[in-house]
């Protein structure tokens, strides 16, 4: 058995469970008795503790997380740093990894993968503002909580912008599926370092496999350097163009050549998810069969800034002459582009040939790219919900400019308005009061169908379930059923007569019908003997409910006649044995 389980540290945390083993330390599930919660506890393994690197290491993650202050990032809420024992005492995250979930899955939908790319992207963006570099992005340092919340977790070895290098030899650098081609090369890093390893993941996630894979670690960075991933879409064709456009711009292999920030990146899927039909016009390198494609654009933050070969032997202080030489260089290349493509631009909006606008209205997006895709340019645009006619299909368009039979150049830029249903992803509402979920529902722009039903183990008018269910999306404005308890199941039984029974006998009597009994009301009653049923309530061969829950009868049961003189002192109160005995000597 682990030696920590069952013990408490520093006379306050109780430490329940193993939960996870790294190679530097373990983490816990612990008690704070203090303030009364679950924690997780990171305590570095004991072969460690008198290496000074790895203490180093363990405080840099503990100095790491404590500036952070995100709801995707693990809270940090205590340290410790003895001599024989440290540990950090952590947020209780209760999920799996993100890299457990895709082993269970092999392949996930591009919407999910996009959801979660888009919390980690948060994440980073959080902590590259606070100028700290995460360098182990991967799958399996994302902990996924059962309501589809992304935590970052393990910043052991993060670091402050520039701060340090570090080379492929140091067993710091990361994973080496995921690390960036300037982490291989022991180039200095930052945010973008973070950003090559979020497009790995996404890769991942849509395609169900890693971009760069070899028999040895070794191999694998070298290809990190040196080879350009297979296209997403080649193995998944399901992904948007867009999409793919986003993964392969954050993987390129020079840091200039990607996302100047992970705002950058966000911003960019968050498009992808409002429209997936969407491309972007960003400019970056990726060489395939030996040559060098270049996708049309304007974004002057991502140009290509060299040709050739994309590794870089010397470093900008190194080679300062010739980088200045390739600055002027790229200056005079873009003037040149820009001349030539006004020229081109000039020419096709002059002398490119008419056709007649085609009448879109009713086609849905998907049609329309799939009937006229290459043919037009399309801009897909949607309006406010009260903007649009009723009736319309998901992703119907209503509205073209120009309308249709105008006479248009086939490089005319085609405006689509469309009906966008906004999807909302159900909350568990289980065991909540039904007015607070109706309210918090009805908030969200949706139906609410109450449905009532008995159940044995919620409360009464609390919430059993709902339709569809929890994690599940339902359009805005459509329905949710809400299933409500009535409590356990009642059943109605008639009343048995008890009146005139020994009161021991009605007891059995009543109790074996399904009812609970009252009996300790007794009075004095002149024509009833002691013991004896006077009378009941409910009356007899009435409707109550029986069982479990069911009703309480109450009988009132004979104290014998009313005494014939005052008593000196008050009578004790009636019980069964005295009770018992009085009827017996009546009887006698």
């Amino acid at each position: 058995m682990d030696r920590f389980i069952g013990k408490r540290l520093d006379g306050r945390y109780e430490i329940n469970a193993l939960v996870g083993a790294g190679g530097m330390a373990s983490v816990y599930k612990a008690y704070d008795i203090i303030d009364e919660r679950v924690v997780a506890i990171k305590i570095l393994k004991e072969e460690f503790v008198a290496n000074d690197e790895f203490r180093r290491r363990f405080k840099n993650e503990s100095k790491a997380i404590a500036v952070l202050s995100h709801p995707n990032i693990v809270k940090v809420f205590d340290v410790s740093f003895g001599d024989v024992l440290q540990y950090i005492v952590m947020e209780y995250c209760d999920g799996i990894t993100l890299k457990e979930y895709l082993q269970q899955k092999s392949v996930i939908n591009w919407e999910e993968a996009a959801f979660f790319t888009v919390q980690v992207l948060k994440a980073l963006e959080h902590a590259h503002e606070k100028g700290i570099v995460h360098r182990d992005i991967k799958p399996q340092n994302i902990i996924l909580l059962k309501d589809g919340t992304i935590k970052v977790t393990d910043f052991g070895i993060a670091r402050f912008s520039r701060s340090e290098q570090r080379t492929i030899t140091d067993k710091a650098i990361g994973s080496v599926h995921y690390i960036s081609p300037e982490q291989a090369r022991g180039d200095n890093t930052d945010g973008k370092s973070d950003i090559y390893s979020v497009g790995v993941m996404l890769y991942e996630m849509t395609t169900g496999k890693l971009p760069f894979q070899a028999d040895s670690a070794v191999s694998v960075a070298i290809m990190q350097l040196q080879n350009e991933p297979e296209k997403p879409t080649e193995i998944n064709n399901t992904i948007p163009k867009g999409l793919e456009q986003i993964i392969l711009l954050a993987m390129q292999k020079e840091p200039y050549d990607r996302y100047p920030t992970a705002f950058d990146m966000l911003r960019d899927i968050e498009e992808i998810r409002r429209n997936p039909y969407i491309t972007f016009e960003h400019n970056y390198r990726i060489n395939y069969n030996n040559s060098t494609n270049y996708k049309q654009g304007n974004d002057v933050d991502y140009a290509v800034k060299n040709s050739g070969n994309s590794s870089h032997q010397n470093s900008d202080i190194d080679m300062p002459k010739k980088h200045s030489t390739i600055k002027v260089l790229a200056i005079i290349a873009a003037i040149f582009v820009l001349s030539v493509g006004g020229l081109i631009f000039y020419f096709l909006n002059h002398k490119a040939p008419t056709t007649k606008c085609p009448n879109f209205v009713g086609m849905t997006q998907e049609e329309i790219q799939n009937k006229y895709q290459g043919k037009f340019t399309f801009k897909f645009l949607t309006e406010d919900a009260s903007l649009r006619p009723d009736g319309l299909k998901e992703n119907e368009v209503y509205k073209q400019e120009p309308d249709a039979n105008t006479e248009i150049k086939s490089t005319y830029e085609i405006k689509l308005y469309y009906n966008k249903i906004e999807k909302i992803k159900i909350d568990d509402y289980t065991k909540q009061s039904y007015e607070d979920v109706k309210e918090a529902l009805e908030e969200l722009g949706l139906k609410v169908e109450k449905v009532s039903k008995n159940d044995d183990d919620i409360t009464e008018n609390c919430v059993i379930k709902t339709s569809p269910k929890a994690g599940e999306a339902v359009n805005k404005g459509g329905k949710v059923k809400v299933y409500v308890s009535l409590g356990p199941e009642k059943f109605q039984d008639t009343v048995p007569d008890v009146t005139g029974l020994y009161y021991k006998n009605a007891i059995t009597t009543l109790t074996g019908k399904g009812f609970k009994v009252d009996y300790d009301s007794w009075r004095y009653d002149d024509n009833v003997a002691y013991g004896y049923v006077i009378s009941q309530s409910p009356t007899a061969n009435s409707n109550a409910v029986s069982g479990e829950n069911g009703d309480t009868v109450k009988i009132y049961v004979s104290q014998g006649p009313y005494p014939t003189a005052a008593p000196t002192t008050t009578a004790a109160p009636a019980t069964e044995n005295n009770v018992a005995n009085e009827a017996e000597n009546s009887e006698e």
